[in-house]
């Protein structure tokens, strides 16, 4: 049965962060310094970003953005540095305290299920880590971006596609062709190019190249 409910949907968000932890527990340092799929950040920035959106209200993240004249990639190394530990063991510790969190910038709790679900692949495709998020939860966040441009441009990403999830319900749209697991077209639409290499269709090279502008 697909998540609709708010409260479903925060269940979901505690159990992917909880798998994550799960899946860092055992990094060494090295592995925690490696490149992720999230531009320029380290697997332990991504982490730290993490906590940092389990930590932020509406009014301390509008607060923030204020701080940093609503320039968002300053906000975010603001939030990252104060949310970083001094080790990664340090860094890994901050992001378990917040694993049952329900603090949010906003109300759209499908779209902070994508953000641990999305960074989480940051993480784990790089480092090689197997665990996927189950199909159901993957169903939700790949719904709410197809409708919506929020933290990424995703809607945009999926304009005038028709894409269809191998592995569960999702589909959407019209035009040339992108199938794939619902994670890796999910991911596709989040600008994560590494997972059209998982996608077939016609339509693949036209994600691809939006991808690779984002």
């Amino acid at each position: 049965m697909l998540r609709t409910s708010a409260s479903d949907l925060w269940s979901a968000v505690h159990a992917e962060r909880a798998a994550l932890a799960e899946d860092l527990a055992g990094l060494d340092e090295d592995r925690w310094a490696q490149q992720s799929l999230c531009g320029r950040w380290s697997v332990e920035e991504v982490v730290a970003h993490l906590t940092a959106a389990a930590s932020l209200g509406r009014f301390r993240w509008l607060r923030s953005m204020l701080g940093a004249r609503f320039d968002a990639d300053l906000h975010n190394r603001r939030r990252l540095a104060e949310h970083r530990g001094a080790t990664p063991a340090g860094t890994l510790r901050r992001f378990e305290a917040v694993i049952g969190s329900t603090t949010a910038p906003s109300k759209d709790t499908a779209a902070w299920l994508g953000e641990v679900v999305v960074h989480a692949q940051d993480i784990r495709r790089p480092l090689g880590l197997p665990r996927t998020p189950p199909v159901g939860t993957v169903t939700e966040v790949a719904r709410f971006f197809a409708s919506r441009d929020f933290a990424v441009a995703s809607r945009s990403a999926a304009e005038g596609l028709h894409l269809v999830a191998t592995d569960g319900p999702f589909e959407t749209g019209s035009g040339p062709g992108v199938r794939g697991t619902t994670l890796a077209l999910t991911l596709a639409m989040a600008g994560r190019s590494a997972y059209c290499d998982d996608l077939t269709g016609e339509g693949v090279p036209i994600l691809r190249s939006r991808c690779t502008s984002a």
